[in-house]
């Protein structure tokens, strides 16, 4: 008798017991999931566009600080918004004129282009490289100031010429490979200002791999209009999962008395990396750039 009693003792639960303690556990575990499944999902979505808006401030961040170094009246954008190129400026200064009467010095000459140096007053601020450009008094594309037109590189009356030298900082002589200043209808700056020009820069949107991505373009020869393919070109990805191109870049001038107030509108769009609720949309960022267009 007893040994039956110990053996009832030590049984185990029975089949039967054992599936109903399952089906209350997936009841209940069912019932919990419903309730903390938005609660998740909603976390999840947060993160995903706090990632897509630190992603897309930090493009806007680093094009507005490039565009603030743009060559006055050097920015240009396409027709449907998709792309932005300026000349990225390194440097700048002031040069020696006849006109400062020093008895000694090389100043910039628009006289004689048998003359291809000229001494910057109070040094450079930073070096100079050979290849790099001098540009002065850079007034843009319109027709009527052509001859003022950092872009036409390749033109006979232009206000851009190549550095021949490396100058560093601090240096105080810049050397040219020519003297395009010097010519029939000279156009000094009115400030005796100079601008030396690294490189131009395109910031673009375009479809690679299926996707849209936002890509930073260096490093390529300056053209007198924008280039679809650039030669030899340095590129970078500034964004992945761009939603749209058209119109992230705009750029509003008013009148030629108030170009130098130019703004330039940044407007990026993207996709967050959550598969949660698509109703949310892309992420999307705008940023004004002030633009300082007195050459």
């Amino acid at each position: 008798m007893n040994r039956r009693m110990n053996l009832r003792a030590v049984r185990g639960f029975t089949l039967v017991e054992a599936i109903v303690v399952i089906v209350i556990i997936g009841i209940i575990g069912a019932i919990v999931a419903v309730f903390i499944k938005a609660p998740i999902q909603g976390y999840g979505d947060t993160v995903a566009r706090a990632e897509a808006g630190e992603e897309a401030d930090l493009a806007l961040r680093r094009m507005a600080r490039e565009i603030r170094l743009a060559l006055p009246n050097s920015v240009r954008v396409n027709d449907d918004g998709s792309a932005i190129e300026f000349l990225l400026t390194r440097t700048g200064g002031r040069y020696l004129a006849v006109e400062d009467g020093a008895t000694g010095g090389k100043p910039l000459d628009f006289v004689d282009a048998a003359n291809k140096e000229f001494d910057v007053v109070g040094g450079l601020r930073s070096a100079v490289a050979k290849g790099d450009y001098v540009v002065v008094y850079n007034l843009g594309a319109s027709a009527d100031m052509a001859p003022a037109n950092a872009y036409g590189l390749a033109a006979a009356d232009r206000n851009i010429a190549r550095v021949s030298e490396d100058v560093g900082e601090n240096g105080t002589t810049i050397k040219l490979d020519d003297n395009p200043f010097a010519r029939d209808d000279p156009m000094p700056s009115p400030g005796r200002r100079f601008q030396v020009v690294s490189t131009p820069v395109t910031f673009r949107c375009e479809s690679k791999d299926g996707a849209l991505v936002l890509t930073r373009y260096a490093g390529y020869p300056i053209r007198a209009t924008m280039a679809v393919e650039m030669d030899k070109p340095s590129a970078a990805l500034l964004a992945r999962r761009v939603a749209a191109c058209e119109g992230i870049f705009s750029y509003a001038q008013s009148d030629v008395e108030l170009r130098r107030s130019a703004l330039v509108l940044l407007s990026l769009s993207l996709h967050t990396r959550s598969a949660g609720d698509a109703s949310f949309g892309p992420v999307r960022l705008l940023h004004q750039v002030h633009v300082d267009n007195t050459p």
